[in-house]
């Protein structure tokens, strides 16, 4: 477990607890492949932030919990669906539930994790902020998968950007939200942790794309490389091509259609040298700061230094 989060860490064990207890099914199969992702690990760092922003009020385990639940099958469920979509043959360093039951298998476990997520909500709370934050949100994270479809092999920084908000930044931002929701924080305590999450999960993924090309790739557990490999264009790479003496030749690369191992690695090579993941840290940065100064109107406890440390794992993290 990250050090940031002991100070939800036994409540955390709960969360694993119960979130292996809600993955079974009379169906085998289903169980299986759920139970699966499961055992593959995670930082649960969703659920994390749910306990944390719930700490600034009123802190019961108990009225946070469903939600902590939700938000983990939710993002368990953009995990499944996207493996299908990317056609990714592992996940978190073992076989993704696509390469050992295929297609139609992922695409239906996805979905029974999303409808799971969503039952919990409803039998749990009564305000309807719960189903209305995330269902948004998960309608988002469809919308950023359309982007990054519709926008292959093709460098456009507003696209980017639109991206990252729907595909990583939203439902970050919901489980700050809602954490806090659930325990009766009032409007401004909650809009205020909401948007941190929104800049803490904007430079989540900036970092995530940064790593994607220098990251050692047992740490990370996938390949090195896999975005350009599907045809998705980076920030490290979109400023690459704004400042590159070889411009050309970098866009060459990464609009092919079709590209070998030989084409990511050059891509990647003429990203690091022009500058390309140094330029997209500073982007990463601004959207830091901004999560800092949000945390800064917020009671002193230690919730709030361990978001501060959350901040700080962004930057400097590995995996």
């Amino acid at each position: 477990m990250l050090p940031l989060l002991e100070v939800v860490r036994g409540d955390l064990d709960v969360v694993e607890r119960e979130l292996h207890a809600v993955l079974d099914s009379p169906n085998e199969l289903l169980a299986e492949a759920s139970s699966h992702l499961f055992r593959a690990g995670g930082k649960r760092l969703r659920p994390a932030f749910a306990l944390l922003a719930a700490k600034f009020h009123n802190y019961d385990l108990k009225k946070v919990l469903p939600v902590a639940l939700s938000l983990e099958l939710a993002h368990m469920a953009t995990l499944v669906h996207d493996d299908v979509v990317d056609g990714s043959g592992l996940r978190r360093g073992l076989p993704s539930i696509k390469a050992l039951w295929g297609n139609r298998v992922s695409t239906h476990t996805g979905d029974y994790l999303f409808a799971k997520c969503m039952i919990i909500l409803l039998s749990n709370y009564d305000n309807p902020i719960f189903i209305n934050v995330l269902a948004h949100t998960c309608m988002k994270m469809c919308e950023g998968e359309i982007i990054q479809f519709s926008g292959t092999n093709r460098s456009d920084l507003r696209d980017y950007l639109r991206r990252i908000r729907c595909k990583t930044a939203l439902l970050i931002r919901a489980s700050c939200q809602l954490g806090a929701v659930a325990t009766g924080a009032p409007p401004q305590v909650y809009n205020t942790l909401g948007r941190f999450g929104y800049c803490l999960g904007m430079a989540f993924q900036i970092t995530d794309d940064v790593l994607d090309m220098v990251a050692d790739q047992e740490q990370l557990g996938k390949p090195v490389g896999g975005d350009l490999r599907q045809g998705i264009i980076t920030l490290p790479v979109i400023l690459a091509l704004s400042v590159s003496p070889q411009r050309e030749r970098l866009l060459t690369l990464v609009e092919k259609e079709q590209k070998t191992e030989e084409d990511i690695q050059e891509a990647i090579r003429l990203t690091k040298e022009c500058g390309g993941i140094d330029l997209a840290l500073q982007v990463a940065e601004k959207y830091l700061a901004k999560a800092r100064t949000c945390l800064q109107t917020l009671p002193d406890i230690p919730a709030r230094r361990s978001l501060f440390e959350a901040a700080e794992f962004v930057r400097i993290r590995s995996y």
